[in-house]
C-alpha cells in the first residue's frame, strides 16, 4: 500500500471524527424507539420500523457506494455523506409538526443514505490504510469515536425529550441545531488534509511488482469472489447483532420498569468500547482477526442463551455482555472480507455496504418477537447470526476458488 510508510496519524484522527458523527446519528435511533411508540402512537412492533427505515438505505444506496467512491474518492464520498445526513435530520422537524410517522420514516431513511455511503467509505479508507493483518486494531478505534457518540446522542437528546413526558414538538429545536452543525462540518472536511489512497491493485499506473493482487486480476466480475459474497451474509448477521445491543436496550429497559431507561445505552457503548481496546491491544500481535471474531461469536452464544434463561431485571445487565461479544466482529469481519480484492476493492465495498440493512431486519425480528413473545425471548435472534459468523471466520472467509 502507498501510504504504509507514512504518518498515519492525523488521517485516523479525522476519519475517528467523522465516525464518531456516524455513531451520534445511530444513537439517535436507539433514543426514538421507545420515544415514538408514545409520540406517533405505534406498537412496539412498528416503532422498530426506525432502524428499518434507516438501514433499507444501506441495501438501496449499497449499489451507488461504490461508484461514488470512485468518482468523488475517500474523502469526497465522507463530505457527500454528511451533507445527505444533515438533510435527513433537517426533515424531522416537519414531521414532527405534521406528527407523521411516514414522513419521519422518510428523513430516516435519508439519513441512512449518507450513514450508508460513510461507512463504505471510512472502513474501507480504515482497513487500506495500513498493515492488513492490524486493520481490526484500527476499525477498533473508529468504533471506540463511534460508540463514544452513540451513547452521547441519548444524554443530549435527554435534554430536549424526555421518555416520560413524550411531546413530539420537542423534537423540532435539537434538530434544527444538528443538522446545522453536521452541514457545517461536511464543509469543513471538505477542505481538511486527508489523503487519498488506493488498495493493493487499485492503482493502475504502478508498476507490476508494486501492484501485485494475482487472485483478483484471474477475475473478471466481483461475484466470482466466493468470500465477498459470504462476507455479505456475515456483515448481515454482524449488524444485526451490534444493534440488538445497542438498539434495543432503552426499550428494554423501559419495558422492565426501570427509572432513566435512556441512560442503559451507556452500559452497551462502555462494554463495546472495552470490545475495542482488546482489539487495539491484542490484535495482531497476541491475537489474529480470525481468532478474535471466532473467541467473540462463542462469547455472543453463551450470552444469548443467559438472557433466554435468567428471568427478571437481571436481564438488563447482560445485554451490555452481548455488546461486548459483538465489538470485535465488524472490525474483523470487514477486512477479512475485502482481502485481494485487488481493482474490486470500491465495488467490493458497495456490496459489503447492503449487507448492513441486517441491522433493520434483526431489529426488526427483535420487535415482532418482542411484542409477541416478551422481551427477553426476543433475543433468541442473536444465536442464528452469531453461528453463521463463526462459520465465516472459521471456514467462509478462506474460500479463494
Amino acid at each position: 500500500m502507498n501510504t504504509t510508510q507514512k504518518n498515519i496519524v492525523v488521517p485516523l484522527l479525522i476519519v475517528g471524527s467523522m465516525n464518531a458523527i456516524l455513531g451520534f446519528a445511530l444513537g439517535v435511533n436507539a433514543f426514538f424507539i421507545p420515544f415514538v411508540q408514545q409520540a406517533f402512537n405505534v406498537t412496539t412492533s412498528m416503532s422498530y420500523l426506525i432502524m428499518v427505515a434507516t438501514f433499507s438505505a444501506y441495501l438501496v444506496f449499497g449499489a451507488f457506494t461504490g461508484p461514488i467512491l470512485k468518482k468523488a474518492g475517500y474523502k469526497g464520498g465522507m463530505v457527500i455523506a454528511l451533507i445527505l445526513m444533515s438533510v435527513g435530520f433537517l426533515m424531522i422537524v416537519p414531521s414532527a409538526k405534521m406528527v407523521s410517522f411516514p414522513l419521519f420514516l422518510v428523513a430516516l431513511f435519508i439519513n441512512g443514505l449518507g450513514q450508508a455511503l460513510l461507512t463504505g467509505a471510512y472502513s474501507t479508507y480504515v482497513s487500506i490504510i495500513g498493515n492488513p493483518d492490524s486493520a481490526a486494531a484500527r476499525i477498533s478505534i473508529m468504533g471506540i469515536c463511534a460508540k463514544v457518540f452513540y451513547a452521547i446522542a441519548s444524554f443530549i437528546l435527554a435534554f430536549f425529550m424526555d421518555l416520560a413526558n413524550v411531546r413530539i414538538e420537542d423534537t423540532i429545536t435539537p434538530f434544527y441545531i444538528i443538522a446545522a452543525i453536521l452541514f457545517f462540518m461536511g464543509i469543513v472536511y471538505y477542505f481538511s488534509p486527508l489523503p487519498e489512497i488506493k488498495a493493493v491493485g487499485e492503482e493502475t499506473g504502478e508498476s507490476a511488482e508494486e501492484n501485485e493482487s494475482v487472485y483478483a486480476n484471474s477475475k473478471t466480475s466481483i461475484w466470482q469472489f466466493p468470500h465477498l459474497l459470504l462476507g455479505v451474509v456475515a456483515v448481515f448477521f454482524t449488524v444485526g447483532v451490534e444493534y440488538l445491543a445497542l438498539g434495543t436496550i432503552n426499550d428494554y429497559a423501559q419495558n422492565l420498569g426501570l427509572s432513566n431507561p435512556q441512560n442503559y445505552v451507556w452500559l452497551v457503548s462502555l462494554a463495546m468500547i472495552s470490545g475495542y481496546i482488546v482489539g487495539i491491544l491484542f490484535i495482531p500481535k497476541y491475537l489474529s482477526q480470525t481468532n478474535a471474531l471466532v473467541a467473540s461469536t462463542v462469547l455472543g452464544m453463551i450470552v444469548t442463551l443467559m438472557i433466554l434463561f435468567i428471568p427478571g431485571p437481571a436481564s438488563i445487565y447482560l445485554v451490555p455482555v452481548l455488546g461486548l461479544a459483538s465489538a470485535l466482529l465488524w472490525p474483523a469481519v470487514w477486512p477479512l472480507a475485502i482481502a485481494d480484492l485487488g481493482k474490486f476493492t470500491k465495488t467490493g465495498s458497495s456490496l459489503l455496504v447492503t449487507g448492513i440493512i441486517g441491522a433493520g431486519i434483526i431489529s426488526l425480528i427483535f420487535g415482532v418477537l418482542a411484542g409477541e413473545c416478551g422481551y427477553r425471548f426476543a433475543y433468541i435472534i442473536a444465536l442464528p447470526s452469531y453461528l453463521f459468523i463463526f462459520y465465516y471466520a472459521l471456514w467462509g472467509s478462506k474460500i479463494r476458488k
